[in-house]
């Protein structure tokens, strides 16, 4: 069995004659150093990657065009970017552990076609499994901010290649040639000249190194793109379809019980007594009741039967820091705390403001799997089983929470189906942690869909204030502040160290990651002249997280809707507006894209509209075009148990994202990415009373659905010459959110000063009950499809 995989740290290698692109015609190779490592196996080194340099911009860019979060989170995994590894296997296919979480995205199959590329292997002969906790990878464990296969690429790439070498290496011994006269060859061959082949099978062995030793490769600027670039399936797709993928309540872990928590009616409410212990116990199938500060957690033969003991509880409960709390009252405190804007000199005659506040209600942070983790906390040891983004920070607050040393504690990372951020906090396996070792037995821990809604991690509210200034026809200066309710980034880098340093007390450590990230990817894409952007979070009492996109989307969409009243202000096309002050090539061929395809300015029905945005983050440009039907007819459809209003009919949207590894993919994402936009747009939120979240489920949590998906979707993927792969997992959301909005303020003659629209309006619900905290399982499943 051959190994290769990064252990020595090693730099990247720019081209030998320096920066300067070679002719478009050359074959041009990149040099890099890494290492084979002395083993029983053949262990490759991956190198360091340098960022690439930022596009000269015809005004002063802003931070985030310099140097962007992509390159923080790239710079801070490359001391050990070199300890990931492939292995050969004695079949001769490739098996990788990528130290990042699946959860829906489709990195194990992009990552899967890289290594099939570099090895020439067949796509089905590569196995990508997800690394557990590795303390050791510090910073390199962390999924978020699209930077998976922007920051593994080549570290992947480098490692394939010192394989393929040490495989031609030892190819040449057994066939007698020298390594520059022999060929790798699709499915997993080395060939000599004469045509004698030998199959990597039969090389893994030897190939494999009894020292350390460095390595030097080169490697193509771009795949030659047998695999990469060419539109694949998922490799877990069949699973995924079949059932036969296993999620954390799927695991079969001998003893672990399904496990629930009864909680407390207020957000972060606390256990004060139970009363009823004993008549838990004797109910049906009941295990174990535990008592935890977060509730009364019970385990039974079956997750019904935990449903049951939940409902049957009886307890006094400590009031949460927001009891008494609603929307209304949470605004007020942002609106008090908005920081003034800059003020503005004197104005001359010519001069004038276009101002314009919106409100971002709170948003779910829920994915479709619901947070879920399997626990065994023994007296000298802990395992457990979840899907995790920083896993490393897991490992430790579980190791802390158990009473054991971090290497007392493994963490396994499961796949998820999907995150959109949620899974970079550990709820769930801290609790199942917890709980175990409260019960002294394995337990498998489920959130109900109510647990989700109501105590789980949402995006916060905040406010955008925009002014901008007119001198004459241009714009001279754009300025926007948010005011939020606290993000919560105490997962820091996806190690302990910065994890402690975001939760330093009173808030002060987190906060200087909430700037660093609003820093690092926020930015105007016009020339606007003087352009400030700043963000004051206020408001610590909530569970929130890195919701897809993170600021991006509330930040954009408010600018974008500025962006149709200045070009009105000024008696242009939105269209040509945008156009015509963009500073960015790749943005303005995303906007031409989507302006051709959809049909920009065509003429519409009174009450319908076509709106149209951009936006530019992880290295790469996104455009959309919507149109949105409002009128009357549409608004008011019914839909069973629905909730509809206005319907988007057509999306045509436009993504660059530089190098792309799976266009099949980013296809997929990017469609994802166009119902969450819609969705924050519509008709997605939570609404706050009296302490509590109302919306406890799916069914009454409306994100987009079939009778508001649009019947007509385009996704263009733009070519690019680029080396390098962009960020896609969250790409799709601003722009589309943005669109969405503009078309319907051209829809209605009125532009919206909160989102989602439909927050406001009647509940289109009867909230579930908060004592008991979740509803009965359903018995009605058959009466309630279509």
């Amino acid at each position: 069995m051959t190994t290769t995989g990064p252990t020595g740290a090693a730099g990247l290698g720019t081209d030998r004659h320096g920066m300067d692109a070679e002719p478009a015609t050359a074959v041009s190779r990149r040099g890099f150093l890494g290492f084979v490592i002395g083993g029983a196996t053949l262990v490759a080194a991956a190198p360091f990657v340098d960022a690439p340099r930022a596009e000269a911009l015809p005004t002063l860019p802003q931070p985030a065009e310099i140097y962007d979060l992509n390159d923080f989170l790239t710079h801070a995994g490359l001391a050990t970017s070199q300890l990931i590894y492939i292995t050969i296997d004695d079949d001769g296919g490739a098996s990788f552990e990528l130290p990042r979480a699946e959860v829906g995205q489709g990195i194990t199959t992009s990552t899967a076609m890289i290594i099939a590329e570099e090895l020439d292997l067949p796509l089905d002969k590569v196995r990508v499994s997800l690394a557990p906790a590795r303390p050791e990878l510090l910073f390199n464990q962390l999924t978020g901010g699209s930077n998976t296969t922007i920051s593994t690429y080549t570290p992947v790439r480098v490692a394939a290649a010192i394989a393929r070498g040490a495989l031609l290496e030892a190819a040449a011994t057994l066939l007698g040639d020298s390594v520059d006269q022999l060929t790798t060859k699709v499915g997993g061959l080395v060939e000599a000249p004469d045509g004698r082949q030998v199959a990597y099978a039969e090389l893994a062995a030897s190939a494999a190194s009894s020292r350390d030793r460095a390595v030097e490769v080169q490697l193509p600027d771009r795949p030659a793109g047998r695999v990469v670039g060419t539109p694949q399936n998922r490799v877990d797709a069949r699973a995924a379809v079949t059932g036969q993928k296993e999620f954390a309540t799927d695991l079969q872990v001998e003893d672990a019980w399904p496990t629930m928590i009864c909680r407390a009616p207020t957000l972060n409410g606390t256990l004060r007594t139970l009363a009823n212990r004993a008549a838990i116990e004797q109910m049906p199938g009941v295990s174990h009741v535990a008592e935890l500060d977060l509730g009364v957690a019970v385990r039974a033969r079956t997750f019904g039967q935990c449903i049951d003991a939940v409902r049957a509880v009886e307890a006094q409960w400590e009031d949460g820091p927001v009891a008494g709390e609603d929307d209304a009252s949470v605004l007020r405190g942002l609106k008090a705390s908005q920081l003034p804007l800059p003020a503005l000199p004197s104005l001359p005659l010519l001069v004038r403001t276009i101002n314009h506040d919106v409100t971002f209600y709170f948003r779910s942070n829920s994915p479709m799997d619901t947070n879920s983790a399997v626990a065994d906390v023994r007296e000298d040891r802990a395992e457990v089983w979840s899907a995790l983004k920083s896993p490393v920070v897991a490992q430790a607050a579980i190791a802390e929470a158990v009473g054991l040393p971090v290497s007392a504690v493994t963490v396994n990372v499961v796949q998820g189906g999907g995150s959109f951020g949620r899974r970079l906090f550990f709820d769930g396996a801290l609790e199942a942690a917890r709980v175990s070792k409260a019960m002294g037995v394995p337990v498998k821990l489920m959130w109900h869909r109510a647990d989700d809604a109501r105590a789980g991690r949402t995006h916060p509210m905040c406010t955008s204030r925009i002014r901008t200034v007119l001198a004459g026809d241009e714009v001279v200066a754009f300025q926007q502040s948010i005011t939020s309710v606290e993000t919560d980034f105490r997962h820091g880098l996806g190690d302990a160290l910065t994890a402690f340093a975001a939760d330093l007390p009173t808030g002060l450590g987190n906060l200087g990651f909430s700037e660093t990230v609003f820093l690092l990817t926020q930015e105007v894409p016009y020339n606007f002249g003087a352009v400030v952007q700043v963000l004051t979070e206020v408001d610590q009492r909530f569970n929130t997280g890195s919701m897809r996109n993170i600021y991006s989307p509330d930040v954009r969409a408010a600018s974008e809707l500025v962006v149709d009243q200045i070009a009105a202000a000024v008696a242009k096309d939105p269209y040509e507006f945008r156009r015509s002050h963009l500073r960015n090539a790749r943005t303005a061929a995303v906007l031409d894209k989507v302006a051709t395809e959809g049909g920009w300015g065509r003429e519409m029905e009174p009450g319908t509209a076509q709106g149209i945005a951009i936006h530019k983050e992880y290295k790469g440009a996104t455009a959309c075009l919507v149109e949105l039907d409002c009128r009357p007819e549409t608004v008011g459809r019914e839909v069973r148990d629905a909730v509809t209003g206005p319907r988007v009919t057509k999306v045509v949207f436009a993504v660059d994202a530089g190098l792309v590894i799976n266009p099949r993919g980013l296809e997929a994402q990017m469609q994802g990415g166009i119902n969450d936009g819609i969705a924050l747009a519509l008709t997605s939120s939570l609404h706050l009373r009296d302490g509590h979240f109302l919306e406890a489920s799916w069914d009454n949590y409306f994100y987009t659905r079939q009778w508001n998906t649009p019947p007509e979707v385009e996704v263009h993927v733009m070519p690019s010459d680029s080396p390098q792969p962009g960020g896609a997992g969250e790409a799709g959301v601003a722009a589309t959110f943005a669109a969405v909005a503009c078309a319907y303020a051209r829809a209605t003659g009125t532009t919206p000063t909160h989102f989602p629209i439909n927050h406001l309006e009647p509940l289109a619900f009867e909230p579930k009950s908060f004592v008991p905290p979740v509803p009965p399982s359903p018995t009605n499943g058959l009466r309630l499809t279509y």
